[in-house]
């Protein structure tokens, strides 16, 4: 299966540039493979040079998950991921990608500095 940059999923996602966005569903149109980290640089994208909120970022992540066309590497981590992410935004998607990526690896607890990361369950404050 074919795979798509972060560039191409945020053509797909906020269709400014319409050349781009049709390339884009024309190349994956027959199925295109999206990694965790692309989705991360994309949700970093969208917040940092589109200005996206953070409810505005789960909506466009949940678009991504539904997709015809579109396979999410490893979709159940990712739904768990955006389900801490609604629930505590200000953790940023990465953060909460990188724990449940972990979590799916069977390599708990995730040590971190961050205070808020770290009040989520199989994560360990240093």
């Amino acid at each position: 299966m074919r795979a798509v940059d972060t560039n191409v999923l945020v053509r797909l996602l906020t269709r400014d540039d319409p050349k781009q966005a049709a390339r884009g569903d024309e190349f994956t149109a027959n199925g295109a493979w999206v990694s965790h980290m692309v989705l991360a640089e994309t949700t970093w994208v969208l917040s940092a040079v589109y200005g996206l909120d953070a409810h505005a970022i789960a909506v466009a992540i949940e678009m991504l998950l539904s997709h015809e066309s579109l396979a999410i590497a490893e979709p159940a981590v990712v739904r768990a991921a955006l389900a801490h992410f609604r629930k505590k935004p200000a953790l940023g998607f990465s953060d909460c990608l990188i724990l449940e990526v972990a979590r799916a690896a069977g390599h708990l607890p995730l040590g971190t500095f961050d205070r808020d990361l770290a009040k989520l369950a199989g994560t360990q404050r240093l």
